[in-house]
C-alpha cells in the first residue's frame, strides 16, 4: 500500500510499505481522511516516537469504510463507515485497528469531518470529565481555545451550563470560539497577563484549566485556579521547565494538577474512554448538537503544505488529509 513516510531529513515522501495483518479482534479501514495533530509534528521531527510496537508511520486519527475483519470481530461489518484513533500509523491506505478503539461514523457526517473527532474529543473528554470532574455552573479556562481540541472543549464544557473563558492568538479565533460557546475571549499577544484580565471581567478565578501552554503561563495559571480547581496539562508549548514554584499555593487552594497524554495509554483505557464517550455524546454528532471544526482540507500528497499550516498556528479547528 501507499504510505507518507519520513526521511533522514525529516521531509514527508510517498512510499510503499505492507499492508498491515490484522489482528484478532481487529478490524482493517479502507482510509478515505486523516486528521492531522501536533504530535504528528513533532513525531516527524523526532521529538515524539511512537510507544514501543507501534508503526511509525505518522498519524492518530482516520476515517474510513471497513474492509476487513479480524477472526474474532463482532463489532462492524464489511462497509461500514467508521472513524477511529489510533497509536500511529494513520498516513497511509489502510490501517488495523482493535474495533474497540472505532466508532460508527453518522451518517450526516462525510469522512473528512469524521477524521476531526477522534483526538480533539477524546483528548477534550478525557480531560475534562473523567480528569476533571467538571460539574454543572463551573467556570473552565481553555488555552489554544481555537485549536482542535480546544474547539472540543469549547463544545463539551457548554453541555454542562459552563462559563468558558478561552485565550487565542487573533480576533478571528476569539471570535469563532465565542460562536461556538465561550463566554470570555482574551488575545494573549495583547494581553499577556491574562489572570488580571478575568479579574477585571468579574471572575475570581476559575475551576478547571485545560492548559497546552506549560511553563511559560505556570504562574499566572497559578494565580487564577480557585480552590479546589483541577489544573489539566496537555501540552507543553512554553515549555517545560519553571524557575520556580510555590507549593504553599497549591496547599492552601486545595489544587489538583494533573498531566496527560492518550496515544501510550493501553487499548483497555482507551475502550473504556470511548464507551463512556459514545454513550454521553456521539449521538450528538448525528443531529448536529456537537460539531468537528474542519479549518482545512489538502490531499494526501500535499501532507508537507498541510504541516506547515500547523506549525504557522493560523488554523482553527482540525486540519485533514483526504486520500
Amino acid at each position: 500500500m501507499q504510505a507518507i513516510l519520513v526521511d533522514d531529513k525529516y521531509k514527508l515522501i510517498p512510499g510503499n510499505v505492507d499492508e498491515p495483518d490484522v489482528g484478532a479482534t481487529e478490524i482493517k479501514i479502507r482510509v478515505k481522511a486523516i486528521g492531522v495533530n501536533r504530535a504528528d509534528t513533532l513525531q516527524k521531527k523526532g521529538l515524539y516516537p511512537p510507544p514501543t510496537g507501534v508503526s511509525d508511520i505518522l498519524g492518530l486519527e482516520v476515517a474510513g469504510e471497513v474492509c476487513e475483519l479480524g477472526i474474532n470481530s463482532k463489532r462492524f461489518q464489511i462497509g461500514d463507515r467508521v472513524f477511529a484513533l489510533l497509536a500511529g500509523g494513520g498516513y497511509a491506505e489502510y490501517v488495523a485497528v482493535d474495533e474497540r478503539l472505532a466508532m460508527p461514523l453518522p451518517e450526516n457526517l462525510e469522512y473528512g469531518k469524521g477524521a476531526g473527532i477522534a483526538e480533539a474529543f477524546l483528548t477534550a473528554y478525557q480531560a475534562l470529565f473523567p480528569l476533571a470532574d467538571l460539574k454543572k455552573e463551573e467556570t473552565v479556562l481553555v488555552h489554544a481555545g481555537a485549536s482542535g481540541v480546544g474547539t472540543a472543549a469549547i463544545q463539551l464544557a457548554k453541555r454542562m451550563e459552563t462559563d468558558i473563558i478561552v485565550t487565542a492568538g487573533s480576533k478571528e479565533k476569539l471570535d469563532f470560539c465565542m460562536d461556538l460557546g465561550a463566554k470570555v475571549g482574551i488575545n494573549y499577544k495583547f494581553t499577556p497577563h491574562f489572570d488580571e484580565e478575568i479579574r477585571t471581567r468579574g471572575y475570581d478565578g476559575v475551576d478547571v484549566l485545560i492548559d497546552f501552554v506549560g511553563a511559560s503561563y505556570f504562574d499566572k495559571n497559578m494565580s487564577i485556579m480557585n480552590p479546589d480547581g483541577r489544573w489539566i496539562i496537555l501540552a507543553l508549548m512554553g515549555g517545560r521547565k519553571t524557575n520556580e514554584i510555590n507549593l504553599g499555593k497549591i496547599l492552601i487552594k486545595r489544587l489538583k494538577i494533573m498531566g496527560s497524554t492518550l496515544r501510550a495509554r493501553s487499548n483497555e483505557y482507551k475502550s473504556e474512554l470511548i464507551a463512556g464517550f459514545s454513550e454521553s455524546f456521539l449521538p450528538l454528532f448525528g443531529t448536529g448538537e456537537l460539531k468537528p471544526v474542519i479549518d482545512s482540507t489538502y490531499p494526501l500528497e500535499e501532507v508537507e503544505k498541510a504541516h506547515e499550516h500547523m506549525e504557522s498556528n493560523r488554523n482553527i479547528g482540525k486540519i485533514i488529509l483526504k486520500v
